[in-house]
């Protein structure tokens, strides 16, 4: 199946797959057991994104922690 003959969800499946993710950088670690009501790495996230920095902050299952994670820029 060539390119011209791809229906567009068969382009976009393709386009989809074939997205390559960005080096990562963990600027910080927080337990995830904190004090109910308390949200440090979201607070930490947004002061960085208060800088103009692109934070976001995703679950490590392994080490039961929140990183604070910035995509780099090649």
């Amino acid at each position: 199946m060539t390119a011209s003959t791809m229906s567009a969800a068969d382009v976009a499946a393709h386009e989809a797959a074939s997205y390559v993710r960005k080096p990562r950088t963990v600027l910080e670690r927080f337990p995830a057991g904190g004090p109910r009501g308390s949200w440090p790495a979201e607070e930490f996230a947004a002061a960085r994104r208060s800088e103009g920095r692109e934070a976001d902050v995703v679950m490590d299952l392994a080490s039961d922690s929140f990183l604070v994670i910035v995509e780099e820029v090649a």
